[in-house]
C-alpha cells in the first residue's frame, strides 16, 4: 500500500473562522518563486490523484481561496474542464473517471486532498482542477487514476504519495505514469536518504523537498530569502537517492554529480531521484484549510512534507503552460537558469557521503536542480 507524504503540525489548529491562517499563504508562494500565478494557466487543467473520497472537497477548497482573496471554483459543466473556456472548474471523479460511484470517505486522505488542491489554487488559481480518487491506495487503483486525469485532459498531474521500490516498478512505468506532452510529478517523501515509487519512475518528475525561508512572510512585501535541503532528521526529510529498478534516463546520464565524474562520487548508474524541489518542511509549512475532521483536527492546519512540494510543482508546469514540449522528467536539467541551485545542508547531515543525501552545489538528491525562479525551467 502506498501512503501520502504530508506532515501536519500537531501544534497548530486553528478554527474556521481565523481570517490569517498560521503558514505560508498564496502571496508568500507566488513571490519565493517569482510566479506571474495571476496571469497565466488560463485553459490549463491541473490534476491531483489521491486515495479514498473527501465528501467536503470543494466547499473546502473555496473556503481556502476566498480566505485568500481568489475567485470560487465551480464545479464543471459535463464530464470534464472544455479545453475551449479560459474559466475554471472544479471535477471530483473516481479512477474510472467517473462522477459517480466516488470512492469511500477517509478523513486522513481528505487532509492530503484539501492540501493539494489548496497548493493548486495558490499557485495557478486560474486553473481548473481535476480530484482524481483511487479506491484504495495500492499502485494499481492510484495508477488507474492518473490514467482517468490524463484521459480528462490534465496538462498536469500531482502524485503526492508512494511506495517502497519493487521489481514490478518498470511494468507500472508503462502501464501508468508514461504519458508523454503531460507533466507528471511525484513526491520524492518524507523519510529522508531512500527512494520511493513513482518518484523513482523514469517517465515523472521527482518532487523534492526544501525547508524555504522568506523576507516579511504575509506581507505584501514578502520576498525570498534562502532555501536549505530539507533534512530534519534521520527519519524525516526529503526522500532521495539511486533507484534499484527504474534505469536511468537519458537526460540523467551526463550530470556529474549522478554519474560519478566529479567528487563527491554518487555514481548511480539508474535513475536518481530528485529532479526539482520546493517548500516541503513542516517548519516552513503552508496554510491548509480542511473540515473532515481527521483525529480532532479541522479547520485551518499547517503542513509540510513533499506532498507540499508536488503540486506546487505540477501548477508551476500549468503556469509555464510549455507540457506538449516536456520530455518527462528532463525539461529542468537543460534550463538550469530558471531554477535556484540549493546547495545548503539542512539540520541533519546523512552520512552517505554523496550528493545522493545531501546538498551540494549543481544536482543533488534532496533537492535535484534547484527551486523555481519562474517558470522557464518548466
Amino acid at each position: 500500500m502506498d501512503r501520502c507524504f504530508s506532515w501536519i503540525r500537531t501544534d497548530i489548529n486553528q478554527p474556521a473562522a481565523t481570517t490569517n491562517p498560521a503558514g505560508y499563504h498564496p502571496n508568500d508562494l507566488r513571490a519565493a518563486y517569482a510566479l506571474p500565478s495571476t496571469t497565466a494557466g488560463a485553459g490549463q487543467v491541473v490534476a491531483i490523484v489521491d486515495a479514498y473520497n473527501d465528501p467536503n472537497a470543494l466547499s473546502d477548497v473555496n473556503t481556502y481561496r476566498s480566505t485568500f482573496g481568489i475567485p470560487s471554483l465551480p464545479a464543471c459543466n459535463g464530464s470534464k474542464p472544455s479545453a475551449s473556456s479560459n474559466a475554471p472548474c472544479f471535477l471530483q471523479v473516481n479512477q474510472s473517471g467517473s462522477t459517480s460511484g466516488l470512492p469511500k470517505n477517509n478523513a486522513s486522505w481528505s487532509q492530503e486532498i484539501s492540501l493539494d488542491l489548496d497548493m493548486v489554487s495558490a499557485v495557478c488559481p486560474n486553473c481548473s482542477i481535476i480530484l482524481a480518487e483511487a479506491s484504495s491506495a495500492t499502485t494499481a487503483n492510484l495508477g488507474s487514476a492518473v490514467n482517468a486525469a490524463a484521459s480528462l485532459g490534465a496538462n498536469a498531474i500531482s502524485n503526492s504519495y508512494g511506495g517502497s521500490e519493487s521489481s514490478s516498478d518498470t511494468s507500472y512505468d508503462a502501464s501508468y505514469y508514461n504519458h508523454p506532452g503531460i507533466a507528471v510529478v511525484a513526491s520524492s517523501g518524507d523519510g529522508g536518504y531512500g527512494v520511493e515509487y513513482p518518484a523513482a519512475s523514469q517517465y515523472v518528475t521527482a518532487a523534492g523537498g526544501t525547508s524555504l525561508y522568506l523576507n516579511g512572510a504575509g506581507t505584501s512585501s514578502v520576498s525570498y530569502n534562502y532555501e536549505t535541503a530539507w533534512e530534519t532528521s534521520v527519519s524525516e526529510g526529503a526522500g532521495s537517492g539511486c533507484s534499484a529498478d527504474d534505469p536511468q534516463p537519458s537526460w540523467q546520464s551526463s550530470v556529474t554529480n549522478i554519474v560519478g565524474t566529479s567528487s563527491p562520487d554518487a555514481n548511480c548508474a539508474k535513475r536518481a531521484v530528485a529532479d526539482v524541489s520546493a517548500d516541503a518542511d513542516p517548519n516552513t509549512g503552508v496554510s491548509v484549510y480542511d473540515s473532515y475532521a481527521y483525529r480532532g483536527q479541522s479547520g485551518w492546519l499547517v503542513f509540510g512534507g513533499t506532498s507540499v512540494a508536488s503540486p506546487i510543482l505540477a501548477s508551476v508546469y500549468a503556469l509555464a503552460g510549455n507540457e506538449t514540449s516536456i520530455s518527462y522528467g528532463g525539461y529542468s536539467y537543460s534550463h538550469l537558469s530558471g531554477l535556484r541551485d540549493v546547495s545548503q545542508y539542512g539540520a541533519y547531515t546523512e552520512t552517505c557521503g554523496t550528493t545522493l543525501c545531501n546538498a551540494y552545489t549543481g544536482w543533488d538528491g534532496p533537492t535535484g536542480n534547484g527551486s523555481p525562479n519562474g517558470t522557464t525551467a518548466f
